[in-house]
């Protein structure tokens, strides 16, 4: 049976948002993503480009709507952007591990987001052999990928 973890990344657009200035832009993620084909846009702040490819400050400045978001920012800056993405028209975030609040997470439910958190999204945008393959594994072994 399909995971609700894995059933994010049925989507036709994504934008991946990340703060560099503050802490490393997401790449394994980024890159994982495009090695698998998928339309994914980099959202940061301060960066005009992420691997070569533009990067846009806000999600209105993407070139298209995008179905859902991967927030991979510093904690403190997760709760503004999810009210940018429920303001933008996103239906769907993933929080990565580790970078909620009780603030963002709140402001997910009163926006009506459907929100995934706790999980580290390299594990779904990576195949193959990495680093994080055995994180998937013992996630997959006890029920929670």
């Amino acid at each position: 049976m399909t995971s609700e973890s894995e059933r994010f990344w049925n989507h036709d657009s994504y934008a991946i948002v990340g703060h560099q200035a503050k802490r490393a832009f997401p790449r394994v993620t980024y890159a994982g993503m495009k090695r698998r084909g998928m339309h994914v846009f980099a959202v940061d702040p301060e960066s005009p480009e992420i691997e070569g490819d533009p990067a846009y400050r806000e999600f209105e400045d993407l070139p298209r709507p995008v179905d859902a978001a991967i927030l991979e920012l510093p904690k403190d800056e997760t709760a503004e952007w999810v009210a940018k993405a429920a303001d933008a028209g996103i239906r769907e975030i993933w929080i990565h591990q580790m970078t909620d609040t009780p603030e963002a997470l709140a402001e997910a439910k009163r926006r009506g987001l459907h929100t995934i958190t706790g999980h580290c999204a390299v594990m779904y945008t990576l195949d193959g052999l990495s680093l994080h393959s055995p994180h998937r594994v013992i996630w997959k072994l006890i029920g929670k990928y």
